[in-house]
């Protein structure tokens, strides 16, 4: 992507005066040796981005699973659920609650 941004910005002409002014400046034969040492830096940066962008990924899934937000979210319903049964049923107790030594006249 970083070519392809570097190339846009570039036109023709520009190239070649770029061109011009290696093979002035550093000569015909060392011009090849100049274009692998670029492909090489280039493909570098590349698999360092590559490498880079794995280890986010690597990152992330293991913050995930240390999360495991479904489970916190299941043990906090649990939690928040048990007092709640225990109060209904208290108050449906108290609802029903009829008692025993009623005086019937």
């Amino acid at each position: 992507m970083m070519q392809a941004l570097f190339l846009n910005d570039i036109a023709g002409t520009e190239i070649l005066l770029i061109l011009v002014f290696v093979l002035i400046f550093f000569g015909a034969k060392s011009i090849p040796s100049i274009a692998k040492t670029l492909g090489r830096a280039i493909y570098q940066i590349k698999n360092a981005s590559d490498d880079l962008k794995s280890e986010i990924k690597k990152s992330t899934g293991d913050l995930k699973n240390d999360l495991n937000l479904n489970e916190l979210i299941k043990e906090t319903e649990e939690e928040i659920q048990l007092p709640m049964d225990q109060m209904m049923t208290d108050i449906e107790n108290t609802i029903n609650y009829e008692p025993k030594n009623t005086k019937k006249k």
